[in-house]
């Protein structure tokens, strides 16, 4: 018996059927790429630290990442100790080596914590974990690497920051989700990203002031270190803004850790 399409049930029933099959087939391919999308997520994390610690493949002008077939080898050669610090309220409470966090939350590495996640609990008055990635740069100095999550013009921005033991910049890496091309987008270009190479994020008494992207900055060549700022980029002022205000809420966070780095050395 042949079913009559004119039916209002039938194209009710039509519509369904479209989509159970394709909704199946999104979630199968959804769960398929899963693995690959995990595993590019992973990658792409291990080449913005190994970034920021100057291991890339930068050439005069241009920003470039290690391939990724090398960056998985780069890291683990390069990054000596992974570290999660717990805060509450700006203080340090508890400190796990990168294998101790593995092995409590099912081999989960520390550069996988998702810092946005991290800010909220913060927020709610739970305490924050800080991953910590400690390596030695390309000319062999000991460096550490935080990363630093905050909002842009549009959306989402982030970064990670290499600095050492006095809190002087060593590298950094810029990121953003949708910021406009041309303009905030900039903060991923070489020639911003530099600039923050060799800033001070304390005053010459040791509090810790963080870094202003500034109009107007009257050091147009960032010779002047100790300044604490760094040239805004033309017309992405509230991107720019965003910048500073990560750098100054998450890496204040970490200042303790560095206190305490000192204090063991002067015992």
């Amino acid at each position: 018996m042949a079913m009559d399409t004119d039916k209002n049930s039938y194209t009710i029933i039509f519509a369904i059927a479209m989509v159970v099959v394709v909704g199946s087939l999104l979630a199968f391919t959804a769960s398929s790429l899963k693995p690959t999308i995990s595993e590019n997520e992973r990658i792409e994390k291990q080449q913005n630290i190994l970034y920021a610690m100057g291991i890339n493949e930068n050439d005069e002008s241009s920003a470039n990442f290690v391939a990724t077939t090398e960056a998985p080898q780069l890291f683990t050669e390069n990054v000596s100790e992974q570290l999660v610090l717990e805060s509450k309220d700006g203080e340090i409470i508890s400190k796990m080596t990168g294998q101790e966090y593995m092995e409590a939350n099912n081999g989960k590495e520390p550069y996988l914590i998702d810092i946005k996640k991290q800010k909220s609990n913060a927020k709610a008055g739970k305490s924050r974990l800080l991953p910590l990635f400690v390596g030695n740069n390309k000319e062999g100095k000991k460096v550490y690497v935080a990363p630093i999550y905050g909002k842009g013009l549009w959306d989402a921005i982030w970064g990670y920051i290499a600095i050492d033991e006095n809190m002087v910049v060593q590298g950094a890496y810029f990121d953003h989700k949708g910021e406009t091309p041309g303009l905030g987008a900039n903060i991923k270009q070489r020639y911003f990203m530099d600039d923050f190479y060799g800033e001070h994020l304390l005053t010459e008494n040791g509090v810790f002031k963080g870094i202003t992207v500034a109009k107007g900055n009257a050091d147009p060549k960032n010779e002047d270190k100790m300044d604490n700022e760094v040239d805004a980029i033309a017309g992405a002022t509230i991107t720019g803004d965003g910048v500073t205000a990560m750098i100054k809420s998450d890496l204040k966070l970490y200042k303790p850790y560095f206190d305490s780095l000192k204090s063991q050395k002067t015992n």
